[in-house]
């Protein structure tokens, strides 16, 4: 495969990445952190060690427009320097994003210049608005899903806006740690056997 636009998001059971009441200064909502608990692990050699490396070891970022505003535009550097694309609806004028940022308004130019830009190595994909948008655009290749044991009950879910078709899935890799169970799936196309 070419180099995967794949997503990498931490996720409670009952399909939320972020608490209720998401906003500047509770960047993760109401109880949110929780969802991040298996972070604690990622300078290990375990599993939780391992997504992590392979998560810095991206060429590139997509990122939603809230996510990014949400993280402090990671002032510019998310890791090591790769390109930010920020898929947006919009772009005022005179808003020029910091460092390695840059915003693009189409979905299909924004899959194609992080491609591009992370050379042979797969592309980061955060936030659920850039997921939704790459999903239903047929561009997502896989999903890295950080499946932590909690129901949050409430927040902000990751496939709320897919559209009416469905997308089936092929579970790839299974990794199970502390408090999380990493899945990979690959996004199977429209009329592919599973």
């Amino acid at each position: 495969m070419h180099n995967p636009i794949r997503l990498y998001m931490s996720m409670s059971l009952d399909g939320y990445i972020a608490g209720p009441d998401d906003r500047p200064g509770q960047e993760l909502g109401r109880d949110g952190g929780r969802l991040f608990n298996w972070l604690d692990d990622r300078k290990s050699d375990g599993p939780s060690g391992q997504i992590y490396r392979e998560a810095l070891a991206t060429g590139a970022v997509i990122s939603g427009r809230r996510t990014f505003e949400l993280a402090g535009r990671w002032q510019g550097d998310h890791h090591d320097g790769v390109p930010i694309l920020v898929l947006t609806h919009h772009v005022d004028d005179g808003d020029v994003p910091p460092g390695h940022a840059r915003f693009v308004t189409d979905v299909e130019e924004c899959a194609r210049q992080a491609r591009a830009a992370a050379g042979d190595r797969p592309v980061m994909v955060h936030g659920a608005g850039a997921a939704q948008a790459l999903l239903r655009a047929g561009l997502m290749d896989e999903m890295e899903i950080h499946l932590v044991q909690v129901l949050l009950g409430d927040g902000r879910r990751l496939f709320d806006h897919l559209g009416g078709d469905h997308i089936e899935l092929d579970l790839v890799r299974r990794l199970e740690d502390r408090d999380v169970t990493h899945l990979r799936y690959r996004v199977c196309r429209p009329g592919e056997a599973v």
